[in-house]
């Protein structure tokens, strides 16, 4: 080909698709329809999976674009080094509104068009169904109105600015415990009335992509799960976007393809050439079904403008000043307040600031991690408000003994460790490698340690040992690693993780009498990919804690969980580590004037230690803005307005899902079943069937104001709709928001329904002694339930109770109309 000819050639093919719709072609349908008439097939099938973990292909001869995508909910997490990182999503769950959501939504939307990422991977909407799941904090809680609710903002918000949303994960996947093989048993109701809703709203928002879940539904994995695809997804709820999976949850050629999945990533390892041609010359998998799937990808570019437009807007700065603004503005409305008694904040006087998290920003682990340029501190946001803060950060408070005080042997010749490296899994035969080490912190990331060790596959075992000291020591010891490792002290195992998973961490506290001297053992093992394993051990300065804190006012203590504890792949624990518990003890011990600072993903074993503090902030993963936020609350230059978008049960037996999370058949890893058995009935609806009190119930939150429910007037305005009418006045000091809660019950009923349920709900901004009125319409869906009889949502006529006030537990006006 000449040059003229190869220029005409590249100028056609990036002005194709703009010059069907010179043509006349108005509709996306039809330009993705034409384009798809043009395609070879190994063309098409190249459409249907990852080009990279994180793009689609292009196919130039077309003007068909390569379109990027990203992770994750609380923000772009690629394409570059660093990007805003938003509340997690549970959080602005916790915020009651809508407007937030949306501004979230938008703000990730221009995050991504400053990279030029087309399709972001969020929001996550599975309901919380237990604490135990270690995704819960990208979810957005356990009412699937709430859940729908938010979502439905974020993704217009996201989308208005031509970035496509990405609703996951679908369907049923409510726990990370080996989420490829635990199958969700569920029954159509609970689908319909509790795990479905934010998806099928979703749907109706125009989201433009759906992803499929890693675990089976009812025994059939969602990405060839027919019914859940094509019956449910693209028939029922007309759908017409697309359907990827999540990354490697693609188990067969054929039935991931017939059950309507249109995009496997990050790569083709089933919708390969070889494997979809030999499909479809066999009749196993026809061509049009293939041809719909491309269509559907095209049809969405278009609607998109992926065609159109360079997808990246460098007229948006990488680091926007409103991204920053709405990631401040998310974390000062999802904040929740959960205890405060005598009313210890806002505070007043000298303030102690201490903790893990004190000087450090939490996130949770995996697709809704983000890498900010910078953050905001709860120390750092206290000191910039108020100048006589004191920060007890660890490196204060800890003093790292392993550089001195760890030896090879009790000669004390050495220090440091006695590292054995083994070209095996299991420490058998003689190491391959013997040296000293004078630390414990390695990342080998998919390389080995010695070029006599393989890449996967290898272990190692550390020695050393700990002089004994002329008094009592306070130890803490931390440990975190990828794959498998665990911890002897004197012979006996004190922490570990031993496994195949993505890197964790575990500590634990360490008392050591006058003369005790430690044989340390460390031992670990490398299964495939990456490689890490660090081991750190600290001594704790009592002294300084008891003379900072016995001259405070009042303290800070910031603690829960972080990314090493809860996040993607796997499952967290209840309760707070026994030496954080302790800790809290500790400082309450020493001034009992604690506010307890609480990141965290979901609920938290508190029980063991809410007496022991008078003020409780639930803080979640707040962004990075969100040491300001909660420095704001904690000195009254704000008033909290976050209320609970879950229940937190005092005991994890407690929590309707209990019995049922684990497995309760085939309990093997590769083969489990979870059985859903509380049915409709989790969350708060399984706390009111009960009778189990929660310690803090769904839609709580403390404020620094009081407000006051009125003239509650219901108005039916059809045969099932009504309206809501009522004023809430701030009848305090402080100016505030209130969250105005709606619950409906159905008085008769022909099957089980919950005693009450959330159905409308208005965040409202007030100044102290001025009143709102609020009107709210509640349609069908807020008075119908699932018929499995019918196939359908209806509404039986009779009469319905609706409820208004602060939270599930405490509704102060209520009406009855008959529809």
């Amino acid at each position: 080909m000449n040059l003229y000819k190869k220029c005409a050639a590249t100028l056609a093919a990036a002005t194709l698709s703009t010059a069907l719709f010179a043509a006349g072609v108005t509709d996306h349908d039809a330009r993705a329809r034409q384009l798809v008439d043009k395609m070879t097939i190994d063309e098409k099938i190249s459409l249907l999976s990852g080009e990279t973990s994180f793009s689609i292909r292009a196919i130039p001869r077309l003007g068909i674009p390569r379109v990027l995508l990203a992770d994750g909910p609380q923000g772009v997490r690629n394409h570059a080094p660093h990007s805003t990182l938003y509340p997690c999503g549970i959080l602005t769950a916790a915020s009651w509104d809508r407007d937030i959501a949306r501004r979230v939504g938008e703000s990730i939307g221009d995050d991504a068009r400053a990279r030029g990422v087309g399709i972001m991977l969020g929001p996550g909407v599975n309901i919380y169904r237990s604490p135990l799941c270690g995704r819960n904090y990208e979810y957005m809680g356990e009412d699937p109105y709430l859940a729908s609710e938010t979502a439905v903002a974020y993704i217009r918000g996201m989308q208005s600015r031509g970035v496509m949303a990405t609703v996951k994960h679908f369907a049923a996947n409510n726990q990370e415990w080996s989420r490829h093989h635990a199958s969700s048993e569920v029954d159509e109701r609970t689908l319909n009335e509790i795990y479905f809703p934010a998806f099928r709203k979703a749907v109706e928002a125009g989201v433009g992509a759906v992803m499929n879940s890693y675990n089976p539904l009812n025994g059939v994995h969602a990405t060839e799960n027919a019914w859940l695809n094509n019956d449910i997804l693209k028939g029922e709820w007309g759908f017409d976007g697309i359907l990827m999976s999540d990354w490697t949850s693609v188990y067969s050629t054929v039935g991931a393809a017939n059950a309507g999945l249109d995009l496997e990533m990050p790569k083709a390892v089933w919708f390969t050439p070889e494997k979809l041609k030999a499909a479809i010359e066999t009749g196993r998998v026809s061509q049009a079904t293939v041809d719909d799937k491309v269509a559907r990808i095209l049809r969405t570019y278009s609607r998109f403008g992926l065609f159109d437009r360079e997808q990246r807007d460098s007229s948006i700065a990488l680091d926007a000043q409103s991204s920053s603004l709405t990631a401040l503005d998310a974390a000062r409305g999802g904040i929740v307040l959960l205890k405060n008694d005598n009313d210890m904040l806002p505070l007043k006087g000298r303030t102690v600031v201490l903790g893990p998290y004190a000087d450090h920003v939490t996130t949770g682990g995996g697709s809704g991690f983000v890498s900010p340029f910078r953050t905001t501190t709860v120390a750092g946001g206290m000191k910039k408000i108020r100048r006589n803060t004191v920060v007890l950060t660890d490196s204060v408070l800890f003093r790292d003994i392993v550089g001195c005080d760890v030896w090879t042997d009790s000669t004390r010749t050495s220090r440091g460790f006695t590292g054995e490296y083994f070209p095996n899994k299991s420490f058998e035969g003689n190491p391959a490698a013997v040296r000293c080490d004078s630390v414990i912190s390695f990342d080998w990331g998919s390389g080995s340690p010695d070029a006599s060790i393989p890449v996967d596959g290898f272990s190692v075992r550390w020695t050393g040992w700990v002089a004994p000291a002329d008094s009592k020591r306070n130890l803490k010891l931390s440990v975190g690693g990828d794959d498998g490792y665990r911890v002897y002290v004197n012979g006996k195992v004190v922490a570990g993780d031993w496994g195949n998973h993505s890197y964790s961490r575990r500590e634990i506290q360490l008392p050591v009498d006058a003369g005790q001297a430690l044989n340390l053992r460390i031992e670990y093992f490398d299964n495939i990919s990456d490689a890490k394993i660090d081991f750190a051990m600290m001594e704790f300065d009592d002294d300084t804690l008891t003379k900072e804190l016995k001259r405070a006012d009042n303290v800070v203590l910031c603690t829960g969980f972080d990314s090493d504890t809860e996040g993607e792949g796997f499952d967290r624990p209840f309760a707070l580590p026994e030496y954080k518990v302790e800790f809290i003890r500790r400082v309450a011990a020493l001034n009992p004037r604690v506010a307890v600072v609480l990141n965290a993903g979901g609920a938290v074993e508190m029980e063991s230690w809410h007496n022991d503090v008078p003020a409780i902030l639930m803080a979640w993963h707040t962004g990075q803005e969100g040491g300001q936020a909660i420095a704001e609350i904690l000195t009254g230059k704000l008033s909290p307005s976050g209320r609970l978008p879950i229940s937190i049960e005092r005991t994890e037996a407690d929590n309707p899902s209990s019995a049922y999370y684990h497995a309760t058949s085939n309990p093997r890893w590769e083969s489990a079943r979870i059985d859903y058995g509380e049915g409709i009935f989790t969350g708060y609806r399984g706390y009111d069937r009960t009778g189990v009190k929660p310690l803090y119930p769904f839609g709580h939150g403390l404020s620094y104001t009081t407000f006051d429910y009125s003239g509650l007037k219901v108005t039916r305005i059809s045969s099932d709709s009504v309206t809501v009418d009522f004023d809430i006045e701030n009848t305090g000091r402080v100016a505030s928001a209130e969250v105005a809660q709606i619950y409906v019950s159905d008085s008769s009923c022909s099957v089980p329904r919950p005693a009450k349920e959330l159905k409308g709900y208005e965040k409202v901004f007030l100044q102290p002694g001025e009143k709102r009125h609020v009107t709210i319409t509640l349609g069908k869906e807020a008075f119908a339930f699932y018929d499995m009889d019918f196939g359908g949502f209806r509404v039986e006529p009779g009469d319905f109770t609706i409820r208004v006030g602060h939270s599930s537990d405490n509704l102060l006006l209520s009406a009855t109309v008959t529809l």
